[in-house]
């Protein structure tokens, strides 16, 4: 059985200090040089380039010098509002002649001069109210014209490149809403994180949806540049007469949405293929309203960029329950096969499968064999008896952990974690949730994450990070949060939060987690019809909980606002009742002891350098450290990670990514550790390395905190 196939065929400044940094921007507008010397010369692309190379051939830091690093400038976002939460701040910056261009972690557009941080202009699409994640823009130029075109919740915009002022000639009034109205008509919510890519005069863009039932559809969509006209669109959860169809069952694609592009897409420019790593179909784990293989979640699209028309695509899980998005642009890659060079994609994975095809067939490199895995045991959902599995490389993350896994720190901390171990309905990956628990392995954190790779055609490695995260999954019928109705309004709604929001926002409304929104005031915040739209449809990381909260509206309003307190609950009507409906309670849960220590032995994160011609690993080391839970005489103990690597033609591999507030240096031949630096913030995002004035810089944005919540772009460079 195969899963690949195959359809090739038929300003004016006034203050003094910015007159040098505008002279600067006016002689890169009145410049010669090509778009493609600019791409040889800096980073002009998310990741680097077209490609997703995370490459740079820059030379001037070495391995040799690079202790010598230091920092250059620091750039401080002032548009967070007093008071606010940090955001994380996943920007990966775009550098186009002498101007780095980013967006802050509340979507406020900056161009900066590349070389000393001075801001030339910037942009804001909210007026100080905006804030989500977003990891960076796109640059086009044509026609005489040179423009920026980024995403901003729902909405595409279009700017000058030069003078940051909108185009209000492109969609209406310089912006174009991207949300999807549904077959019902309903306007579905759509939120790009990760900057779309450009094809000559357009940009193709992905989209972020809910991850829960009443989810949007992922669709890929190409707008022109210039007019912002939606050209063509490419339906991931497949109509009646496309490709995919029956893999579903009759008009699953009026109801079930995901099978969204979140994490960016590829671009092989000369073939005029642009490739699209897609996400898992909603309910994430539970799909007895979408039985069958569900094309096109969870796979590798190959599509005409000119047209949208399928080439090919693989599909890296069958009926998806484990939230396995493909989390990262695939990078485009040349290995050598039986002696001939073959253009090749390779795509990471959460579940630590690498997956290296053929780039104009689909066809896999190495084999892929499909092998059985574990049933299901809940009611009406029926796992795909299937799953490919790569024979190289081997996976990156642990699929399978035994008890000789666990932590063992102390004698009562790992009779602990075994007793909740043996508690679990467990047989390796692709075990899936159960009602008694599941521990899934990996985690939907990892293996990858949504920085990639970094791929050196000079040595022939791809260079990744990976997470050791595993989570537990217990899923539970939408119904069985309710309490007796005889209780008050204010307790059948906290019972309702402490179900299914509790988790992620805290049991008394306020997150430990500075990224996700106190509700200890929503009220004043959101009106009543605001916070039940967001329960309802979702936003950002939020998935909907339209249906289970059906019926509980103002029981759940009286807890969030704490009115009604003592107002008797209505008994739900048999409308109401979510019926087979199965959440996950414990979604993105980890497996900690009680001390909040990963239950499994470090490494818990690494850095992982293969030979893509051999499918072999070069070396993997550990990626950060945790000192306090470092046993004495024991290597780094790894954490987990988020943003990418970056790998230079001076021998070296740049990554922030960890939790411990520190980017390093990495020789890329042997894995060794050759420099640090201390960050003001953990620096959740892929550097960016670039020339400007003659000089080598790396740059990479940092995550805020309450003092500083607007995060920082850190700009290091030799003396």
């Amino acid at each position: 059985m195969t899963n690949t196939h195959c359809f090739i065929g038929n300003y004016i400044f006034g203050e003094p200090r910015m007159i040098f940094v505008n002279l600067l921007l006016l002689a890169w507008v009145m410049c010669s040089c090509s778009s493609g010397d600019l791409k040889r010369e800096t980073w002009q692309v998310y990741k680097g380039d077209a490609a997703s190379s995370s490459y740079s051939s820059l030379t001037q830091i070495t391995k040799d010098n690079v202790s010598r690093l230091e920092v250059s400038w620091i750039f401080e976002p002032t548009d967070a509002p007093e008071g606010a939460r940090a955001v994380k701040y996943e920007c990966n910056p775009i550098v186009v002649g002498p101007v780095m261009y980013l967006t802050s972690a509340r979507h406020v557009v900056y161009a900066l001069d590349a070389a000393t941080g001075e801001v030339i202009w910037s942009f804001d699409p909210f007026d100080g109210k905006g804030g989500a994640i977003k990891r960076g823009v796109s640059y086009w130029e044509g026609h005489g014209e040179k423009r920026i075109l980024f995403t901003a919740r729902n909405h595409l915009f279009a700017l000058n490149a030069t003078n940051g002022e909108q185009i209000m000639g492109f969609g209406e009034q310089g912006k174009v809403n991207l949300n999807i109205e549904n077959f019902s008509g309903e306007e579905a919510w759509v939120v790009p994180t990760s900057p779309g890519i450009i094809y000559n005069d357009l940009i193709i863009l992905g989209s972020e949806v809910s991850e829960s039932y009443g989810a949007a559809p992922g669709y890929i969509r190409a707008y022109n540049v210039l007019t912002g006209k939606l050209e063509w669109t490419f339906h991931t959860i497949p109509q009646p007469g496309e490709v995919g169809y029956d893999t579903w069952p009759a008009d699953a694609w009026k109801t079930v949405g995901g099978a969204n592009n979140w994490g960016g897409m590829s671009l092989d420019e000369k073939r005029g293929i642009v490739y699209i790593p897609l996400g898992s179909p909603t309910y994430d784990y539970y799909g007895s309203d979408r039985k069958g293989m569900n094309l096109f979640g969870n796979s590798l699209l190959a599509l005409e960029a000119a047209t949208g028309k399928l080439v090919w695509y693989f599909q890296t899980t069958h009926h998806d329950l484990w939230d396995y998005d493909l989390p990262a642009p695939p990078n485009l890659v040349t290995v050598t096969k039986d002696g001939r060079a073959v253009d090749a994609v390779a795509q990471t994975t959460k579940t630590g499968f690498l997956f290296i095809l053929d780039r104009e067939t689909g066809e896999p490199i190495f084999p892929v064999e499909e092998r059985p895995v574990p049933a299901s045991h809940i009611p009406g959902e029926e796992a795909w008896p299937t799953q490919p599995f790569p024979t190289k490389p081997l996976p990156y993350s642990k699929q399978y952990i035994s008890e000789s896994d666990l932590l063992d720190f102390t004698p009562d901390a790992k009779k602990e974690v075994l007793d909740a171990f043996k508690s679990f309905r467990y047989e390796g990956i692709y075990t899936p949730p159960d009602t008694s628990g599941t521990l899934l392995t990996p985690g939907s954190r990892g293996g990858s994450e949504w920085g990639g790779a970094a791929w050196d055609q000079e040595t022939g490695l791809l260079y990744l990070n990976a997470n050791e995260s595993p989570e537990i999954a217990k899923v539970s019928r939408g119904v069985a949060w309710r309490s007796p109705r005889d209780q008050s309004m204010f307790n059948v709604g906290r019972s309702f939060y402490n179900t299914y929001c509790a988790s992620c926002h805290g049991k008394n409304k306020q997150s430990e987690d500075p990224s996700i929104p106190s509700l200890t005031t929503v009220g004043s915040k959101l009106s009543k019809s605001d916070i039940l739209d967001r329960i309802k449809y979702g936003k950002g990381k939020m998935p909907a909980f339209g249906q289970v909260a059906a019926g509980n509206e103002d029981e759940i309003i009286s807890y969030l606002l704490e009115i009604n307190k003592d107002k008797i609950a209505e008994k739900p009507t048999e409308e109401s009742d979510t019926g087979m409906v199965y959440l996950n309670l414990t979604a993105y849960g980890y497996f900690r002891d009680n001390e909040g220590r990963p239950a499994i032995k470090p490494p818990w994160g690494t850095l992982n350098a293969i030979n893509l011609n051999t499918g072999e690993y070069s070396w993997r080391v550990p990626l950060g450290n945790i000192p306090e839970l470092q046993q004495p005489g024991d290597p780094p103990t790894g954490i987990e990670n988020y943003g990418g690597p970056v790998v230079t033609a001076g021998g070296l591999v740049f990554i922030a990514a960890t939790g411990d507030q520190k980017i390093r240096a990495f020789d890329k031949e042997t894995g060794n550790e050759v420099w640090s630096a201390d960050l003001p913030g953990n620096g959740y995002a892929s550097p960016a390395v670039y020339e400007a004035n003659g000089r080598q810089y790396v740059a990479i944005a940092v995550t805020g905190n309450r003092e500083k919540p607007g995060g920082w772009m850190v700009v290091f460079s030799l003396p």
